[in-house]
């Protein structure tokens, strides 16, 4: 069998970073190498502990779909919807969804794979190249059940461009703060959020084995970045700063128009809502989905509820970006910047609950 010459579906960028080798075998970071014996432990096979005999219960997806963590499920407009729209709202919108979460795993899957060469400590790689194991594992689980659904959407510009920006950083604490801890950041935060608020079995069992898995990365990040840290000059903490804020905006910026939002809303156009009345709708049923919010536990989203606190955890959350996020949310969302305080120590543990309410600040 010959291979075709060229990949007309893939895409190129280009990469450049110094491999390090480290001729010390021995543990240097105690913590990450406890991480790499409990990712040993915990690894799990797609094929043979998921149920791919079931088929996707549609009356469970539909009654519990939602965007973003928004329960639009309880508004009159979705509840007005004639079931072969909502269905059809429902299917292509979750496609779309994971369709994204399936090319972010991708480049997760590239990433880590980069950091087992890049990292300069010995500890740091084990732990990566059992992420890259992770991350191949989640490729084939997101492929499979966006099958079921649609056809793989193609990635929104903003992940694209943010993949790119980190596959393409020269420096590894570069790239293990846009993808440790934005991205696979905003990956656990979402996928905890739709875990919770699915009753669909398959996509619950999927989604509570990759955010396990997803769990122990952020704690990677998190672990790694605060011992390296306090050893940088202000100048370098102000780079990974930046680089981890502009990676954030490129996801939430609706102004450019290539936000993941903006990308859903094209999807519910194709599927023939007319979004000029839609939306309006949405707004009006705002307090139905507050009050929803309230009662499963308020949340924040991924970027004030997880990824801000996780940099403010490991000390790379000066007075000067929160400024930058701070204009950021006012100038897109109209919100000021109220945020989780820490990370959780178990998180686990806070992987099973569904808000934020315990770690508020304003």
């Amino acid at each position: 069998m010959l291979l075709p010459d060229s990949h007309p579906q893939g895409d190129h960028v280009k990469t450049a970073f110094e491999a390090v080798y480290n001729w010390n075998y021995e543990s240097e970071i105690d913590q990450l190498r406890t991480l790499y014996a409990n990712a040993l432990d915990r690894q799990w096979i797609a094929l043979r502990d998921l149920d791919w005999e079931r088929d996707i219960d549609r009356e469970a997806f539909e009654q519990t779909f939602s965007i973003g963590g928004m329960p639009i499920q309880v508004t009159r407009f979705w509840q007005e919807l004639e079931p072969k729209m909502r269905w059809e709202v429902s299917r292509r919108s979750a496609a779309f969804m994971l369709s994204n979460f399936l090319h972010g795993e991708q480049g997760a899957l590239m990433v880590a794979a980069q950091l087992v060469s890049a990292v300069p400590h010995m500890d740091g790689k084990f732990y990566a190249a059992t992420q890259t194991l992770d991350e191949a594992r989640h490729v084939e689980v997101f492929a499979a059940y966006v099958k079921r659904l649609d056809e793989v959407h193609a990635i929104a510009p903003g992940l694209k461009q943010l993949l790119d920006n980190v596959l393409a950083a020269e420096d590894w604490k570069l790239k293990t703060v846009g993808m440790q801890v934005v991205t696979e950041g905003i990956a656990l935060y979402s996928f905890r959020d739709m875990r919770n608020e699915t009753r669909e079995p398959l996509l619950k069992q999927l989604l509570t084995y990759v955010s396990r898995d997803e769990a122990r990365h952020t704690g990677y990040g998190v672990k790694y970045l605060q011992t390296i840290v306090p050893t940088l000059t202000q100048q370098e903490r102000d780079t990974i700063e930046d680089f981890a804020f502009e990676a954030a905006r490129l996801l939430v910026d609706s102004r450019t128009g290539n936000s993941v939002r903006a990308s859903l809303l094209k999807v519910w156009q194709d599927c023939g809502l007319d979004l000029a009345d839609v939306i309006p709708k949405l707004r009006q049923d705002g307090p139905n989905m507050e009050a929803e919010l309230k009662r499963t536990g308020d949340r924040l989203g991924p970027l004030r509820g997880f990824v801000i606190p996780t940099l403010n955890t490991i000390g790379l959350f000066s007075d000067r970006i929160r400024g930058h996020f701070q204009d950021l949310f006012v100038a897109t969302a109209g919100l000021q910047l109220r945020t989780a305080n820490i990370l959780p120590d178990d998180l686990d543990a806070w992987l099973e609950g569904s808000g934020d309410e315990a770690l508020l600040k304003t």
